[in-house]
């Protein structure tokens, strides 16, 4: 499927790739996708294709908007090199499950720091609790995009409702081990039937409201194992990094490859 995609048309003749095109709608959307979001793969891809790939450029100019990705920002005494720190939700960091971030830089960011600085800025927010909602903590912490009680938001430090959706911790591990430990024993022994299930943790619970959910969202649950296994392993992260298309696509694009 990723061979026969047609990345460089999806540029629409512009250095930057857009989201979407449909047959019955065509490009009614006509969004283009910018830096710094979950979307980074899908530049690596298309800088990646044997078939139709998109230039250099595309990735320069289309996502990281020339000096876009260079604002200096810090969040809670925390440096951030991205601009969007405050109001960014972690699932940015948590689709990193296939792209091992370690050793990642270009001219825009070491991509491992910037990463595991984005989490300590989620987990140091929840440990203190501006708004003093139930259940946060050193132990129960994570905001980021899931089904909350009035339907579905992105949540993060700027955007707290007071819901807690576990695959934020528990795909965190590679970052902070020890913090998304914690947060496992607690959702796990303390909290227990509360939010697990039969398909595991369910999507997001909020103390406060006494609400627990009902859904198990399997874009939330993948990154859960995905991560947990890139911790003890790397085992995503080698198999994905190895492939000789993506090195290639990865050294285009002016990435260091670590492997």
């Amino acid at each position: 499927m990723w061979t026969g995609i047609e990345w460089n048309w999806f540029t629409q003749g512009q250095e930057v790739l857009y989201w979407h095109w449909s047959p019955n709608n065509g490009w009614a959307m006509n969004f283009p996708v910018r830096g710094f979001n979950e979307c980074l793969i899908m530049y690596i891809l298309a800088a990646s294709s044997e078939n139709y790939p998109v230039t250099a450029a595309v990735y320069h100019r289309g996502w990281a908007e020339s000096s876009f990705l260079k604002m200096g920002k810090s969040f809670m005494d925390i440096n951030y090199h991205w601009a969007l720190i405050t109001g960014a939700t972690i699932f940015f960091t948590v689709f990193f499950f296939r792209i091992r971030s370690a050793g990642l830089k270009d001219r825009y960011a070491d991509y491992w720091e910037q990463n595991k600085n984005h989490t300590l800025i989620n987990h140091a927010y929840c440990v203190d609790n501006p708004k003093e909602f139930k259940g946060y903590g050193e132990n129960c912490w994570g905001l980021t995009a899931s089904d909350t009680y009035d339907g579905y938001n992105a949540f993060s430090p700027t955007n707290d409702q007071g819901t807690i959706t576990p695959t934020a911790a528990l795909s965190a591990f590679p970052y902070t081990p020890e913090f998304s430990m914690k947060a496992l024993k607690h959702f796990y022994f303390d909290l227990g039937d509360k939010i697990w299930g039969e398909y595991g943790f369910i999507d997001a619970f909020n103390e406060t409201k006494s609400w627990y959910a009902k859904s198990y969202l399997a874009i939330d649950q993948g990154p859960i194992v995905a991560m947990i296994e890139n911790y003890r392993s790397g085992l995503l992260w080698k198999l994905f990094m190895s492939c000789p298309e993506i090195q290639a696509g990865l050294k285009k694009l002016g990435l260091l490859v670590p492997i």
